[in-house]
């Protein structure tokens, strides 16, 4: 991610002996407890570089209970250590199960055929913060002129998989909207992108409001590649004059009031698209506060039944 731009159980033996004798019910339960639904960081981005701890605080009290990094430099996370960092999510209530950070061609030493120590670094933070995914958020622009370059360099994805799978995390791919409209040899980056990635070792993050502008569609990737995205950042878009978020003209807002079909995305997303993270991320506000609208998009998505 630029830093221009663009994470339950049955209670009674009432509710045991009903899930023995309608099974469904029982997996329709588990199927919920599964779900993660969480804050991208980047929503309250200012609020976080100005005060990381008093911004922190105040998600538990809105009814968060997961969030998502987008900063990390240094072996730190928003200045902290992975060990302080940690503590403070802890003594919090909050988790974070995922997080962005960039896997760029420097991290990788070819005549060592192996990562550098900083991304290894990276892999062992991550494992620290008992992160589920490490989701790499951009893929620098050489390489998407580049057809031989670009396929070699997911096989490193592939790689990072592996050295991810090691501490019992998974790495991750999030598209912006370049995918959905540069094309090398006649297919699409994002085609490319999952056609030469292990999906047991890479995961797919789809941003369902990137891709909008550039005229990418959540729910006919879906139904090209079912199964394959187990997070997704769940957003809005609004049509805005000027220049938006991405290279169109659209810019994120409140769940609900832009024009995608958030709620039918996430829905079919969670029943056939293998997705279990929901991460919600706002990046312009229309007026609103930056927590006022991660307040009411939380509510919104528990409404949907999230």
């Amino acid at each position: 991610m630029k830093t221009t731009r663009r994470q339950f159980i049955i209670e009674s033996s009432v509710a045991v002996a009903g899930a023995m004798a309608f099974p469904e019910l029982l997996k329709a339960e588990t199927r919920k407890e599964k779900i993660i639904l969480g804050l991208q960081l980047y929503t309250v981005r200012d609020d976080m570089q100005k005060d990381p701890l008093g911004t922190l605080k105040k998600l538990p009290a809105m009814g968060y209970r997961n969030v998502e990094h987008a900063n990390y430099s240094n072996r730190k996370f928003y200045g902290f250590s992975s060990k302080e960092f940690k503590k403070i999510l802890d003594d919090l209530g909050l988790k974070m199960p995922s997080g962005h950070t960039v896997l760029t061609s420097k991290h990788w030493d070819g005549k060592k055929n192996d990562f550098t120590d900083e991304w290894k670094n990276t892999i062992e933070d991550a494992a620290v913060l008992e992160q589920k995914y490490v989701i790499s958020p951009w893929m620098d622009e050489s390489l998407r002129k580049d057809y031989d370059g670009l396929r070699h360099f997911l096989e490193i994805f592939n790689r990072s998989g592996e050295l991810c799978k090691k501490s019992g995390m998974k790495f991750g791919y999030h598209n912006h909207d370049f995918e959905f409209q540069d094309k090398l040899n006649g297919k699409l980056l994002y085609d490319i992108i999952l056609d030469n990635t292990d999906p047991k070792l890479v995961l797919q993050q789809m941003d369902i409001g990137n891709m909008y502008g550039s005229g990418g569609r959540a729910l006919d990737i879906l139904k090209k590649y079912p199964g394959r995205f187990e997070s997704m950042h769940v957003k809005d878009e609004i049509r805005v004059e000027g220049k938006g978020e991405m290279s169109g003209d659209y810019e994120s807002t409140v769940l609900g009031k832009g024009v995608l079909p958030v709620k039918e995305i996430c829905d079919l997303f969670k029943s056939s698209g293998g997705t279990t993270e929901f991460i919600i991320e706002q990046e312009s506000y229309q007026g609103k506060t930056p927590l006022e609208c991660a307040g009411e998009n939380l509510k919104i998505m528990k409404e949907w039944g999230y």
